[in-house]
């Protein structure tokens, strides 16, 4: 994989806070991995937060959103800086019964142009549950966003998306593990 400069300082940033681990994780999607995106661990440094958000900003600003929406939990402080950083509104989503909602009196007008932020995404489940929720509002969607595209392959959202990092790490189905995944017990750390 090669990488640029932004690159090398994202993946220093993930690897110094110890959000990105190695092991046998079980994902959310129920797919295993040897690697592991653990965000919440960089999320606890502001200054990196803030430092990613800079990075991340550089590559969405064009899109020009006025209300930053993010999948609860992961996307939250990513979200919430980004929004501060470039003086937007911040709305969240939360789980109810394990599928988002949007609660807490939040309201969306056609005025708002909103940009999907999350922290992670595998296969897209969260952000395609959050797309279903601003469907139903008057809102304009400009794109998505995360911190790390981990897909096998682009989601298609119908909407720009602009991860910070793309990385390439397998996945595999519990019953077609690689030899050296099969030897380790497997963990499923969380979101």
């Amino acid at each position: 994989m090669e990488m640029n400069s932004s690159d090398k300082e994202v993946l220093s940033i993930f690897k110094e806070t110890k959000a990105l681990l190695t092991g046998h994780f079980i994902l959310r999607s129920g797919l295993r991995s040897g690697h592991f995106f653990q965000c919440a661990q960089v999320c606890q440094h502001m200054d990196k937060v803030t430092r990613l958000a800079e990075l991340l900003i550089a590559k969405i600003v064009h899109l020009k959103p006025t209300t930053i929406v993010s999948p609860a939990m992961g996307g939250l402080v990513i979200g919430q800086e980004i929004a501060r950083q470039l003086n937007c509104r911040f709305l969240f989503l939360e789980k109810e019964n394990d599928r988002l909602v949007m609660r807490r009196n939040f309201n969306l007008t056609a005025e708002d142009r909103v940009l999907v932020a999350e922290d992670v995404v595998t296969r897209g489940g969260r952000v395609r549950e959050a797309l279903d929720i601003l469907s139903e509002t008057p809102s304009i969607l400009c794109g998505v966003t995360c911190l790390v595209d981990r897909s096998a392959t682009a989601p298609d959202f119908q909407t720009p998306f602009l991860p910070l990092m793309k990385m390439d790490f397998p996945t595999y189905s519990a019953d077609n593990l690689p030899d050296e995944l099969a030897a380790i017990d497997p963990v499923k750390p969380g979101s």
